[in-house]
């Protein structure tokens, strides 16, 4: 495969895809979700392939959508005549074409996909993390949505139905990322591990999935989906990216893009997550092993 924003190898029963713009922290851009649901598409196809692990190239899983460049990477399918278009945000949300619905590629094949987390995995990229089977982070990982402050909304809801109530309510209100290991104690995902650790410890876990007949992977796998879609998942993927384009387009919505806009997007966000005393590192400088990176 040929892209632009990711790479792909297969080595045995696993797929690996890695997010590829190390120098923008992995940020979505089009043609991300697209190339991402082919990746998924291809690794589902291959009889040869068990496991799907998504992870990403250099010191950050994903900081979520890049709002770079002017805000204008989307304008294409959510504004007209440079205005937002309520109507095409509207189509965008509710379509199977749309990005979360591209990233929900992972839930939708009947091969497990383990996400690989280190470094940032923030907004957008904690809502395409989550759609994973199994999220395994380095302990030092930061893992948040802090578009809940200003500017956004769950769009996967994972956030939702990962979390007991108490959590869930917390962590939307308040925007505070977690750590790694403080993701794995409240069971937001499966296991942190020290970052040396993190390339073996994925490994290890795709080994053992590689073992088991692929027929019961994708039954245990559909089970365990319908019982949440029973709960309304596939609804809330549609009301969540419908309430982030209305918060993208308040008054507090549209300063934050204007101060974004002319002092650059650290001053907005220092100032929106000051109250809070996060997000406001240059997060872990750390790297996975370049050998396991195809291309690298």
């Amino acid at each position: 495969m040929s892209n632009e924003t990711l790479l792909y190898s297969v080595v045995g029963p696993v797929a690996t895809i890695t997010l590829n713009r190390p120098e923008r922290l992995n940020t979505i851009v089009p043609p991300m979700p697209d190339e991402f649901e082919a990746a998924v598409s291809e690794a589902t196809q291959d009889a040869t392939v068990k496991v799907i692990v998504v992870r990403g190239a250099g010191r950050s899983f994903c900081a979520g959508y890049d709002f770079g460049g002017g805000f204008h990477h989307w304008d294409d399918a959510l504004t007209t005549e440079g205005r937002w278009d309520p109507g095409k945000d509207f189509a965008m949300a509710a379509s199977p074409d749309g990005p979360t619905q591209k990233f929900m590629s992972m839930w939708r094949t009947p091969k497990p996909v383990i996400a690989q987390v280190h470094g940032w995995c923030v907004g957008g990229g904690s809502d395409m993390a989550l759609c994973a089977d199994l999220v395994i982070a380095s302990e030092d990982a930061q893992i948040g949505t802090p578009y809940s402050r200003v500017w956004g909304c769950y769009l996967s809801g994972m956030w939702v139905y990962r979390l007991g109530l108490a959590k869930a309510k917390e962590h939307a209100l308040t925007g505070k990322p977690l750590s790694g290991r403080e993701a794995a104690d409240v069971e937001l995902i499966n296991a942190a591990v020290p970052f040396e650790e993190l390339e073996r410890a994925v490994a290890e876990q795709a080994r053992q999935l590689a073992t088991i007949p692929s027929s019961q992977l994708a039954a245990m796998k559909l089970i365990v989906n319908q019982a949440y879609e029973n709960m309304g998942l596939r609804a809330t993927q549609t009301l969540g990216p419908i309430l982030d384009g209305l918060m993208r387009n308040t008054p507090d919505g549209l300063a934050f893009v204007e101060r974004a806009t002319a002092e650059g997007v650290r001053a907005a966000t220092t100032d929106r997550d000051g109250p809070f005393g996060d997000y406001s590192a240059a997060g872990p400088d750390r790297r996975p092993d370049p050998s396991h990176i195809v291309g690298a």
